[in-house]
This record gives C-alpha cells, structure tokens and sequence, in this order.
C-alpha cells in the first residue's frame, strides 16, 4: 500500500497516476477540508492531524510505502510534523520504504555555482533549516527501524495553477536580470515522475536534487511566464531600489543563488524528464489551465 502524507497539489496528481496504473493509494492529510477534497476528487483518503494524538489512525503503516510531502511548520528551526511522524511509526509500525520531498534551499546561497548532491548544506532561511531537521530526523529514522529512505532536494516547483500570474498582473517590480540569482525549477509532473521512479528504484539513503537543470535568473523566469501567458512583463529595477519594494519572501529568495546539476536523477535514477526546458512546461501548463 502507498500512502501519501501531505496530499496537495503534488501529492493529488501522484495518488491519481498510481489510481489509473491500478495500484492501491490512500491520500493522508491533516484537515477535514483537505479529507473532503481528496474524496470529492474520487482519491481514497485518510485524515491523520498528527499534532492531535486523540484521533484515532486505522490506515495500515507497517510495510507501507510512504510519501512524505507534509509540510513543516511555519516558524522555527525545527520540523515538528516529521519528528511527530517517527514518533508515531514507534507506535504502529515502521514503513518498509518513506520517499521524503525536501528542497534545495538546505544548500544556502552558493554565489551562482553549479550544485550537485556533494554540496555542503549550508541553509540560510528558517523554512530551509526546518527541512534539513527533517532530514536528520528521518535518517535517524532508517538508522534505528532498518526502513529504506530516499530523499529528494526539489526545487522550484511549477505546472498548471502554479505560475505567479496575479504577480504579473499587480504590476509588481524585479530585480533587474543581471543583478538577480539564479533559481531553479521543475515541472510538476516531472517531479511527479521522479517521486515514482524513487519509490520504485531509488538508492536507500539516497539523495537526488530534482530540477530540469535549466536554471535562470529569477527575472528571466518571470519574462518567460509573461510572455507564454501574453501578460505584459513586470518592471525592472536596480537591486538597491528594487529590495524596498519586494515582499520578505521575494527578499529572502533574493539573497540566494545555485545552479543545480541534475545529472544524478537522470543517470542514476533514470528520470527522462517530460519538460526539460521552461518553454516546453509553460506551454504545456498554460494549456491544462485553460
């Protein structure tokens, strides 16, 4: 049985590939608006609040597969939702296999450099921070219960309802492109695709950074999307100017800067990725949203 802890917009369209191949999956979330919508969209679902011990979990953990795509919480260095979920694989049982989506922010600001899996982790933000913790945890985890992990370092995530379009339309400034860090993104279903392809034949104790190793600035980004959307293309503004207009999200994005080498996903985990280039992804995403 494949369960999918923090079933969202990433984990919906994985529960439904592994429905249509006619494999068993049950979506798990925290909240009964979340348990309502994975049944209104026909996904077998589970409602698993794991900061409220009282309810009672009937899903089956021992010698499941487990996506773990719960998101930690929203302040502090430290992920308390994965070290609830150990704590609770201590009572039920411990899966056979856990695939967890961290992100490649636990790298920190490598000044533009071209970044593989060998990367020292050197996490800037507090939300980067919480998803290194989550990895620690969790290979303390495979240590102690003999589980098999993999851990994927994902990066920017777009596809269908998933593009800055109200962002382009408010008319919001960037920084100029040649002031601004690189970013890195991967389409939805390509990640999709690599969650499968790491459940099926990831290395244990793996990492894999996923992206579709095309990184841009973020302002090339930005022209990209306000083009194939025909949206006129956002301001641009010297660094210095720019900060002051920009959200504390947008400033701590900005503070950052990698390239990602994807070449262990597609040699090592055999990913052929779908959308290998912004173009290809955006055109396929503005049409699904249509």
């Amino acid at each position: 049985m494949k369960l999918i802890l923090g079933c969202g917009y990433v984990g919906t369209r994985l529960a439904r590939q592994y429905q249509a191949a006619g494999e068993p999956v049950s979506g798990v979330v925290r909240s009964e608006q979340g348990l309502a919508r994975l049944r209104a969209a026909r996904i077998d679902a589970a409602r698993l609040p794991l900061d409220e011990p009282d309810v009672v979990d009937t899903l089956d953990w021992a010698g499941a597969e487990v996506f773990h795509l719960a998101p930690p919480p929203g302040e502090g260095r430290e992920d308390g939702v994965t070290r609830a979920l150990v704590e609770h694989f201590a009572r039920v049982g411990d899966p056979r296999r856990l695939v967890y989506v961290s992100t490649t922010g636990v790298y920190g600001d490598c000044d533009g450099a071209w970044v593989d899996e060998s990367q020292p982790l050197r996490p800037v933000a507090d939300r980067a921070w919480r998803r290194l913790d989550a990895e620690c945890v969790l290979r303390e985890w495979r240590a102690r219960s003999g589980g098999e992990l993999v851990i994927l370092r994902v990066a920017g995530i777009y596809g269908p309802d998933r593009l800055p379009l109200a962002r382009l339309r408010s008319g919001q400034p960037l920084v100029r492109a040649e002031e601004a860090p690189y970013s890195n993104r991967i389409h939805v279903d390509d990640l999709v695709a690599t969650c499968r392809a790491a459940m099926a034949r990831g290395g244990d104790g793996e990492v894999y950074n996923v992206s579709d190793g095309r990184p841009s600035t973020m302002t090339e980004y930005f022209r990209a999307v306000a083009d194939a959307a025909g949206l006129a293309r956002a301001p641009e503004l010297p660094l210095a100017e720019a900060m002051g207009q920009l959200s504390a999200g947008m400033r701590s994005y900005m503070a950052e800067s990698r390239r990602l080498s994807n070449r262990k996903l597609r040699e090592s985990l055999g990913v052929e990725l779908r959308y290998p280039d912004l173009e290809a992804g955006l055109r396929a995403a503005l049409a699904e949203a249509s």
